[in-house]
């Protein structure tokens, strides 16, 4: 009896440990579900680079310069007396309305009609012979460059031609169209950096007027006439054409070509002019900047055969003189435009403008007496004056009759 009440409570302990109830049903329970799969995150793309297209380069910009002209510097001795102001000879003064212009250029050039033969004996027409201080003056005035052949290089001998050469040396001056040398005529040409554009500039007279060039110096001037003592017709087409070959294998960029020619006091070219302008542009040159008539002359820029553009300047006429007959007071500063195409390399005379200028001369006994005024300034002044004014305007009027009115910026609208 007590081993089945024991085996009785071993029973319930056995139930009371289980810590859970059975399912009604009596069945066996199912297995616990299990747990969902996890969903894995699908991974993300790594955006491939595409290499962009190469940008084509761009261009090189073009190299834009300038290049002051200026017509015939002469010294008659009224402008010289002028010059001196008791200690020095001080041409700034006499050209000072051309200044700013000259100096706002890249590089300036101008034609020399005088020599420097030592004083103090100077003289005027008809043999020149000028003070060391015109030189400084046109140093100090903004030039670099004078062309020293014309009519008036041998008006003092060799001596005197070979000295010019000396003082504008020691100024600080380039020069063309005289040498003291075999070697100097040999180089014959100046290459000048204008603004980033290399021009290679000649120089040549049409004569010397009846002065032999010297049996021992034969180099010692540049003249394009082989008849340069007689008829002044026959062009030495050799000598320019090899001389021209010369400026080109010097590979600037423009070929320059100072020269002087022409009719005295006529403001008109001549066919012979023409025809020397022709040969010079089909033998390579770009720029003609002609010189010695003493009045203006016409200028133009043209497309030669080859489509170079090509400019002609035939005269500006006097820089500075005592001159004062109809149109011989008369000038201007000329500015060229050059551009080189930096993808071609190609270089050309892209445009032009021009400053009309009016010497005024003040009459004997004025001090100062002569002064090269820019005409628009002095206008603009208000203190020229009803005679002076009358005379400016003539001159602004000759210059667009002659030149064209095109080329002054400052050019009132045609109504």
């Amino acid at each position: 009896m007590m081993q089945r009440i024991l085996s009785l409570l071993l029973g319930l302990a056995l139930l009371a440990g289980c810590g859970r109830e059975l399912p009604a049903s009596g069945g066996v329970q199912d297995p616990p579900a299990a747990a969902p799969e996890e969903v894995l995150a699908e991974p993300e793309e790594t955006p491939v680079e595409v290499p962009e297209e190469p940008s084509e380069p761009e261009p090189p910009a073009p190299t834009t310069a300038t290049l002051a002209v200026c017509g015939d510097a002469m010294s008659h001795m009224p402008v010289t007396n002028d010059a001196w102001d008791g200690e020095k000879y001080d041409y700034v003064r006499v050209m000072s309305g051309a200044k700013s212009r000259v100096e706002a250029a890249d590089y300036a050039v101008v034609n020399l009609e005088t020599t420097f033969a030592g004083g103090p004996k100077y003289s005027g027409y008809p043999a020149f012979n000028s003070p060391d201080g015109m030189a400084q003056g046109l140093k100090d005035l903004g030039f670099d460059l004078c062309l020293t052949a014309n009519n008036h290089s041998l008006d003092k001998g060799w001596s005197g031609l070979s000295r010019t050469l000396d003082v504008l040396d020691e100024t600080g001056l380039a020069h063309v169209g005289t040498s003291r040398s075999q070697e100097e005529r040999d180089a014959n040409l100046v290459v000048a950096d204008v603004g980033g554009i290399s021009v290679a500039f000649l120089g040549y007279t049409y004569g010397t007027n009846g002065i032999p060039v010297p049996k021992d110096h034969p180099y010692c001037i540049n003249v394009f006439n082989t008849d340069y003592l007689s008829g002044l017709r026959e062009l030495d087409r050799d000598r320019l054409a090899a001389d021209l070959e010369q400026a080109k294998a010097a590979d600037a960029d423009l070929i320059a070509v100072m020269i002087h020619w022409g009719v005295e006091y006529q403001t008109k070219q001549n066919a012979y002019q023409e025809e020397v302008a022709d040969f010079l542009f089909a033998n390579g040159a770009d720029i003609i900047l002609g010189g010695h008539s003493h009045v203006p002359q016409p200028m133009e820029l043209r497309t030669l055969e080859d489509g170079r553009q090509g400019f002609v300047c035939y005269s500006l006429g006097n820089f500075i003189s005592s001159q004062n007959d109809e149109y011989t007071d008369t000038t201007a500063v000329l500015t060229l435009e050059l551009t080189r195409d930096n993808e071609t390399g190609e270089a050309q005379v892209t445009g032009y403008s021009y400053a009309p200028m009016y010497m005024l001369d003040r009459e004997a006994g004025a001090k100062p007496r002569f002064q090269l005024l820019d005409v628009y300034e002095a206008l603009a002044s208000g203190e020229a004056g009803e005679s002076l004014t009358r005379r400016l305007e003539k001159a602004v009027a000759d210059c667009h009759k002659i030149f064209g009115a095109a080329g002054d910026p400052e050019a009132a609208p045609a109504e």
